[in-house]
C-alpha cells in the first residue's frame, strides 16, 4: 500500500510499504529520504504518536493515509548539520549519527585503527557512553597539547636573561625529549608497556601437582608451610634451620626439608627447600635446584630444560595461571639461604621480604637482609678434618675462606656444588 508523510517543513513524501511493516522500518525509509536520523523522528497518525515496535495494520493505517513527521530536539532543516557537530567538551551532539558517519568511511576507520585503535574499537562497539567519554578525553588531550605549545611559544619570546624563563625552557626541552622517547618506544617497542607474566611451570612435589614459580634470582628453593602440609612433607621439617627473613617486614623461616622427590615432565629429581610461614607464596624453584639439576631457561622456545636438556617443560601462559598468581599485591618474595649465611637482596615495596632476580612487581626499593641463626648441630659432612680439607682446596682456587665456608654450608658440604656456586658468583 502507499502512504503519504508530511514533514515539519511541509515536504511531501510518498512511500510504498507493506501493511505489516513496523513503524521503525518506515522511519528507516524516511531517514534515507530526509537525512533525519531515525532516533529523532516522531511519526503522528490521527494525532497520536506511533511507537517503533507497532505495526501499521495494528494502528489502522490504510492505503493513501496521511502521517505527520516531526523532528525532536531541532528543526528539520538544521538536523543534518547538527548531527555531526561537537559540544564544547568534545563530545558529539548526536553520538549515534557521528558513529554511523565514521563507520561508513572505510579510509577513516583504517587510519583510526593505526593511530588510535582504542577509539576505533569504541566506534565499532555499541556503548555510546564510552564513545562520548573517549571523545571528551581526546578533546582534553588536544587542549593540553595546545596549552603546552602556547607556553613554548611564550618562552621563546621571553627575555633571554630571565633566569626563571631559562629554567622553564630547560624543563620544556627535557620534557620534550621524554615525550619523544615515549612515542618512539610506543611505536617501535610497544611490548615494553605490556605486563610481563612471571615464569611458572607444572611440577609435582611428592606426588602433588603444583604450579612452581621459577626464580633464578632466589638463592634457595622455598615452599610455604601450607603447601608442605598439603604435600605430606611437614613431618620431615628440620627445625634446627629456623630463622627470620628481615626486610621492610619479616617472614619466619620454619626450617628445612632436606630431600623430597619432585617430578618435572616424566622424571623424578631430588630437591631440598626451606619452609617459610608465608601464605602468599606456594612454591618457588630457586637457583640452588636450578644449578643442581642443570636447568636451562629457554625464553626463545618458552621452555625450561632440566638435566641439560633431557626434559623440557613449557612455561605456563597467563590463561593457565590462577588470578591470585597475577595479582602483584598477593605475591610475596623471600630471600633464601641456609646455615649461618647472611645474604642481601632487593626489597619489593609490596612484599614483606625480598629477592634478587625476578620480582613480583618489578620495582626495587632498597636492601633486605636474611639472617639465620647459628645451627648447633651441623651435619657430620660439614664438620671436622674433611670439612677443613675441602676449605683448603677451594681457598687454593683463589676464593677467600669466609666465602668458601658459606658456600660449603649452603650445599651441605658438597665440594663440587660449592665450587660451581663460587665460580658462578
Amino acid at each position: 500500500m502507499r502512504i503519504t508523510v508530511m514533514t515539519a517543513d511541509e515536504q511531501i513524501i510518498s512511500l510504498d510499504v507493506d501493511p505489516n511493516e513496523s513503524v521503525e522500518n518506515v522511519k528507516a525509509l524516511l531517514e534515507v529520504e530526509t537525512q533525519v536520523p531515525l532516533q529523532r523522528q516522531q511519526l503522528l497518525y490521527n494525532g497520536r504518536e506511533m511507537r517503533n515496535s507497532e505495526k501499521l495494520s495494528a494502528l489502522g493505517v490504510k492505503d493513501e493515509d496521511l502521517m505527520m513527521m516531526t523532528v525532536s530536539g531541532a528543526a528539520a532543516h538544521s538536523a543534518p548539520t547538527n548531527d555531526l557537530s561537537f559540544n564544547p567538551d568534545g563530545s558529539a551532539v548526536n553520538p549515534g549519527a557521528f558513529q554511523q558517519h565514521v563507520r561508513s568511511d572505510s579510509n577513516v576507520m583504517a587510519q583510526l585503527f593505526q593511530s588510535d585503535p582504542e577509539l576505533a574499537q569504541a566506534l565499532l562497539g555499541n556503548d555510546l557512553n564510552r564513545l562520548q567519554d573517549m571523545l571528551r578525553q581526546r578533546n582534553r588531550q588536544r587542549s593540553e597539547l595546545r596549552r603546552q605549545q602556547e607556553e613554548e611559544l611564550a618562552l621563546l619570546e621571553a627575555d633571554p636573561f630571565d633566569v626563571e624563563a631559562q629554567r622553564k625552557i630547560e624543563a620544556a626541552i627535557r620534557q620534550k625529549g621524554i615525550d619523544e622517547n615515549w612515542a618512539a618506544a610506543l611505536e617501535h617497542n610497544p611490548e615494553a608497556f605490556a605486563r610481563v607474566v612471571m615464569l611458572y611451570v607444572d611440577m609435582e612435589v611428592n606426588g602433588v601437582p603444583l604450579k612452581a614459580f621459577v626464580d633464578s634470582g632466589a638463592q634457595s628453593t622455598i615452599i610455604s608451610k601450607s603447601c608442605a602440609e598439603r604435600c605430606g612433607l611437614l613431618r620431615l621439617l628440620d627445625q634446627r634451620y629456623k630463622g627470620i627473613a628481615r626486610g621492610v617486614g619479616q617472614s619466619e623461616i620454619l626450617g628445612r626439608i632436606h630431600v623430597a622427590p619432585i617430578k618435572i615432565g616424566n622424571i623424578f629429581y631430588p630437591c631440598s627447600f626451606l619452609v617459610l610461614d608465608s601464605p602468599n607464596m606456594e612454591f618457588l624453584f630457586g637457583l640452588d635446584m636450578l644449578r643442581k639439576h642443570q636447568c636451562i631457561i629457554d625464553l626463545k622456545e618458552n621452555v625450561m630444560r632440566v638435566g641439560g636438556g633431557e626434559v623440557s617443560v613449557p612455561f605456563l601462559q597467563e590463561k593457565d595461571l590462577p588470578s591470585h598468581f597475577l595479582d602483584e599485591e598477593s605475591q610475596s618474595k623471600e630471600v633464601s639461604s641456609s646455615g649461618n649465611l647472611v645474604t642481601s637482596g632487593t626489597m619489593d615495596n609490596k612484599s614483606n621480604v625480598a629477592v634478587g632476580g625476578q620480582s613480583s612487581s618489578g620495582r626495587a626499593r632498597g636492601d633486605a637482609t636474611l639472617v639465620i641463626p647459628a645451627i648447633h648441630m651441623l651435619p657430620s659432612r660439614i664438620c671436622g678434618a674433611d670439612f677443613e680439607a675441602k676449605i683448603g682446596k677451594l681457598v687454593e682456587l683463589g676464593f677467600d675462606r669466609g666465602s668458601v665456608i658459606q658456600a660449603l654450608k649452603l650445599f651441605d658440604g658438597n665440594e663440587e656444588q660449592a665450587a660451581g656456586f663460587l665460580f658462578g658468583g
